[in-house]
């Protein structure tokens, strides 16, 4: 890999790191519906522009059904459960459940008859990326928070689900021109609940820092130099990317929150992220592009 590739693929894995902090802070002011507003309003913003410039929203039409499932799954729904989630977990337990992505992947790949060579030491991946799992939820999860490692599990499915889509209806379409569209849609759904949620009282400014930065880097500027990355290195290079952002994740969330590196982080973050290297190799349908928060 060249240097210009290391480097985007190190500034991709912090910018993805981010998200699970500052979705925790902003989280404590807006509501999840006002949060995807904002982000999707900044990242339309600037994606639609740069889009239309580079005419990748010509042709779109046509795939428009299968952008909108796309668009609700990867960004509607997924967001959603991870905002409603975040009230309740810290953003290092966050990141690291949604590490097992890949596992999830491998899995419904297997279910629909995308991926054919599940055996061997794939399949001691997705057991050895369960029981990290389930050591860290067992370790570090109360009763009263099982509901939004729930929430946590439909996001990644969503997110697990979301490449497949891409990779068999929307293969030929301009990529940018997807995400943007996706994200106008979503701005569009959640522009009226997020304005009649907005909060009464003074919003604080880390608030109003983390929402921004999560529109305009996070979202934004994340695919931007996504797919020059991918232009740099190769799309399955690029999903080197998923074992990075929970790393960036953890260590912010120790450092900026003061949140606790427990045991279940210890034990169960390794097996996650082997049990997903292993389950994730080779397979055809699992060499889509990694999916941000």
């Amino acid at each position: 890999m060249s240097r210009r590739g290391w480097l985007l693929l190190g500034a991709l894995g912090v910018i993805w790191g981010m998200p699970y902090l500052l979705i925790r802070i902003a989280v404590e002011t807006f509501d999840s519906s006002t949060l995807i507003m904002i982000r999707m309003a900044l990242a339309c913003a600037v994606l639609m522009p740069i889009a239309a410039a580079k005419g990748q929203l010509k042709g779109l039409r046509p795939f428009l059904p299968w952008i909108f499932v796309f668009a609700i799954m990867e960004l509607g729904v997924a967001l959603t459960f991870i905002n409603l989630a975040e009230r309740e977990l810290t953003s290092s337990l966050t990141a690291l459940v949604l590490a097992s992505i890949p596992i999830i992947s491998a899995i419904i790949a297997r279910i629909i008859g995308l991926d054919h060579g599940l055996t061997g030491w794939r399949i001691v991946g997705l057991g050895l990326g369960f029981l990290g799992v389930v050591t860290l939820v067992g370790l570090d999860v109360t009763g009263g928070s099982l509901l939004a490692i729930g929430f946590l599990l439909i996001a990644a499915v969503c997110y697990a689900t979301a490449p497949i889509i891409v990779d068999r209806k929307l293969s030929n379409v301009p990529s940018l021109g997807v995400i943007a569209v996706s994200m106008a849609i979503n701005l569009v759904i959640f522009a009226v609940p997020g304005i009649m949620r907005w909060p009464t009282a003074p919003i604080p400014n880390s608030a109003w820092i983390s929402s921004v930065i999560l529109g305009l880097v996070c979202s934004a500027l994340a695919f931007i130099v996504f797919f020059q990355l991918i232009a740099e290195v190769g799309a399955v290079r690029t999903t080197l990317v998923t074992y990075i952002n929970p790393v960036v994740a953890v260590i912010l969330g120790v450092l900026i929150l003061s949140e606790p590196f427990t045991a279940g982080i210890a034990i169960g973050f390794p097996l996650i992220l082997l049990g997903s290297w292993m389950a994730s190799r080779k397979g055809p349908a699992l060499e889509s592009e990694p999916i941000p928060t």
